[in-house]
């Protein structure tokens, strides 16, 4: 039996009757008094020099209130992390999709009209869409100012890498490539951009990060800080895309220039042009070992696609270099991570942040390494996996580690030995283990933590407030379900509020699967003040000193009489009365014992805790036709205690079925001019019901010390390991090596085809 009456419990999503119903209002349902509606116009060319905009027809059509050119914003160079963006093309584009110009129209047939009437007139200009053809000498530059398009250099090291592999029995050593794809979330990004008689501009958007939009953008528009309120309605899922995006500038500018408000919603041809997909990236890798099976040194070179603009990459391709790293116990590690300037779409965060990319490589090298040494794959990740109270080799400092547990109970529930042992043609199965963080010191460098504000008035209900974002994937319900089981009142009374910055606590957002212990955290400690204040108005009540009082199920009593009680709906009314009609409001924040990394050596803890995982798939490849088909999936994640183990579940399951994904079929596709040749979901292909096997997930929940109640986080996790482990069974199923996403059939047809000619 449970020692908690509302964690560890599953629940339904306390907002999912209202999305289930179309009850929920999103962006696009926002609706002001005399709003316009916003549209872009993107660029045909990769690169060209725009030599002249004739607005003047668009301008003169019925219904149109803005146009908006580069001369129209305040022409600041600005940028989350380099300063290389502009608002609207600054008299050149860089990649098909670039935005040009905007209108903003009584109606979305007459903005899309006044689009088509907009006249520019380009030269265009030779592009280069590669990272690694990107670095050469003659080719052509993104940004004049950008040698060899270098957009960031990362390097790391620690230990004698050298001396590590050549004093190895064995070193593996290839080259991988990890594709480029786009986070696929239901609702398109956009914005809802209102400005008052003062110049105060209130922006409606669905973001991952209001608090740190918001500082870019204040820095962008020249205006200061307190000018720019950002609201977060619910929105249709994120997945590390909806950070920051042009679209809600652009929309600000025009609802500025037409002096009324603005909405502006992404076409899906706009959102996969010119969002914010993942990060490609060529690595090259070197993994030494023992004889007996235990790693000495890796050595990792990577090049990273940047796109026209920097928005998180260099920071993506630094986390490729050295996240991993702390998986298991490496003797030396170097790495060195070129983040390069391409004319193509910038790229961004998407579930995994980098990590995902390395542990795809690593875990295929490592089952490479087994069958060089005969050792089980499950055995070599067992010898060396990291442990509990364990300091990695840069400085991150585990406390609780399911990874053994993950890897024993998923090995047991696929029933790995005899599977393994049994071998049927074009039948096989794979394993891949993965770590992560719960929080990420080395991207929030301004501070770390997370902060929240519980409300409670006379008639006793809750109200939470909280500075990160939820996209979608519960964050609501377990901040609720955190603050109930510290009031020890029912879910029914909590309210959780959207994000608003005038409003809500400072948060850095959601990213790094920090959301459940962040601001998990931020808003128990929270909870605890408001009890402590609850709980003296109670005590007087009950005539006890208030360290004798508890509450559980909307009662206070005294711990030696239960019996005697009194409700929580009476206390919050007597403690209203008491403060001459003043709600209790309990405040507080979580600061983590993180550390920000040295900046030479990156050694420091940067999470307070880490999640791992061991997931197992089960693959059949027709050699016919080369489909592959994943038949069965297990999937045994460290999550700390779960909050919600039916939401954990649904993560799992979420994360599995994005990375079969990419695994097997999802690509964004250019032609030789840079062009995106399957902008759609007709072309570009996600997986469907059909698609997806039964996926059995197990909840591994060694309890951390850091978290809420136990808790760390699972988004990213619940990918990460998913492409190795795919690849891995098709390896076992074929003796083919999968070494560039996605594995289509086509692909592996024509892998099978060359294997079968080789044998000949």
């Amino acid at each position: 039996m449970s020692e908690f009456d509302i964690v560890n419990k599953s629940y339904p999503q306390i907002d999912g009757l209202n999305k289930a119903t179309g009850k929920t209002e999103f962006v696009s349902d926002l609706v002001l008094p005399n709003m316009l509606y916003g549209r872009v116009l993107r660029s045909p060319y990769a690169h060209a020099r725009i030599d002249h905009i004739d607005i003047s027809k668009a301008k003169s059509l019925r219904g149109v209130k803005a146009v908006i050119t580069y001369d129209d914003t305040p022409r600041i160079k600005f940028g989350p992390r380099s300063e290389d963006w502009t608002i609207l093309a600054d008299g050149k584009v860089r990649f098909y999709g670039d935005e040009v110009a905007a209108v903003a129209a009584v109606d979305e047939d007459i903005a899309e009209e006044a689009l088509d009437l907009i006249k520019v007139e380009y030269t265009e200009l030779p592009a280069v869409f590669d990272p690694v053809e990107a670095m050469k000498p003659d080719a052509p530059l993104v940004h004049e100012n950008k040698e060899n398009n270098l957009a960031a250099e990362f390097k790391i090291e620690a230990g004698d890498v050298d001396q590590d592999l050549k004093n190895s029995y064995f070193v593996y050593k290839d080259r991988f490539y990890t594709n480029q794809v786009y986070q696929a979330y239901l609702e398109p990004m956009g914005a809802l951009a209102s400005v008052d008689l003062s110049g105060r501009i209130t922006l409606w958007t669905g973001t991952q990060i209001p608090n740190m939009m918001r500082i870019t953008y204040a820095k962008a528009l020249g205006i200061s800080l307190d000018k720019l309120r950002v609201i977060v309605p619910d929105y249709g899922g994120g997945f590390g895309a909806k950070m920051e995006n042009n679209v809600h500038l652009i929309t600000i500018v025009l609802a500025q220039k037409a002096g009324q408000p603005v909405k502006l919603i992404n076409t899906r041809f706009d959102d996969f042009v010119g969002g914010n997909p993942r990060v490609a990236m060529y690595i090259d890798i070197k993994l030494g070992v023992t004889k007996d099976g235990f790693i000495t040194g890796k050595d990792v070179h990577i090049v990273g696609t940047n796109g026209a603009r920097t928005v998180y990459a260099p920071v993506i391709v630094a986390t490729a270099c050295y996240r991993p790293d702390s998986l298991y116990r490496f003797k030396s590690v170097r790495a060195i991570g070129h983040t390069v300037y391409t004319n193509t779409v910038p790229t961004s965060c998407f579930r995994g942040f980098g990590n995902s990319q390395m542990t795809f490589v690593l875990e295929s090298a490592l089952d490479m390494i087994a069958e060089e040494l005969n050792i089980d794959p499950a055995e070599l990740r067992l010898k060396n996996g990291i442990g509990e109270n364990e300091v990695s080799i840069h400085g991150w400092k585990i406390t609780s580690n399911g990874l053994k547990d993950c890897v024993l109970l998923a090995t047991k529930k696929a029933n790995w030995n005899q599977k393994r042992k049994k071998r049927k043609f074009f039948r096989g199965i794979g394993l891949a283990c993965c770590n992560h963080v719960s929080g990420n010191r080395a991207f929030a460098r301004e501070f770390d933590g997370g902060a929240g504000i519980v409300r409670i008035g006379r008639d006793g209900n809750v109200t939470v407030y909280y500075g990160e974002s939820d996209m979608g994937q519960g964050q609501k319900t377990v901040f609720a379900q955190i603050v109930a089981e510290r009031l020890g009142v029912p879910l029914d009374i909590i309210t959780v509020e959207q994000v608003d910055t005038d409003i809500s606590p400072f948060g850095m957002g959601s990213f790094a699967t920090r959301g459940t212990l962040m601001g998990g955290n931020g808003v128990l400690k929270a909870a605890e003040d408001a009890f402590k204040q609850l709980a003296a108005v109670a005590a007087d009540m009950l005539q006890a000193p208030p360290d004798e009082v508890e509450c559980k199920k909307g009662k206070f009593f005294l711990k030696s009489s239960p019996q005697k009680s009194v409700s929580f709906k009476e206390v919050a009314e007597m403690a209203t009365f008491k403060r001459a009609g003043a709600p209790v409001v309990g405040v507080g924040f979580y600061k983590p014992p993180t550390e920000l990394p040295d900046p030479k050596t990156k050694y420091g803890n940067i999470s307070p805790a880490y999640p791992f995982g061991c997931h197992i798939a089960e693959v059949e490849v027709d050699p016919d036709t080369g489909q592959i088909t994943v038949t069965d999936y297990v999937a045994a994640n460290d999550i700390g205690r779960a909050i919600n183990p039916m939401a954990v579940e649904g993560q799992i399951q979420g994360g599995v079925a994005q990375g079969l994904g990419w695994t097997l079929m999802e690509n964004m596709a250019l032609d030789d001019k840079g062009k995106l040749i399957n902008p759609d979901f007709l072309d570009y292909v996600i997986p469907c019901v059909m698609d997806v096997p039964e996926i059995k997930p197990i909840l591994v929940e060694p309890v951390d010390p850091e978290g809420p109640y136990g808790a760390k986080g699972i988004g990213e996790p619940a990918l990460n390991p998913v492409m190795a482990a795919i690849t891995n069974a098709i390896y076992n199923a074929t003796g083919i090596r999968i070494k560039e996403l996605p594995i289509t059939a086509e692909k592996m047809l024509k892998k099978l085809k060359e294997m079968k000619n080789k044998i000949k």
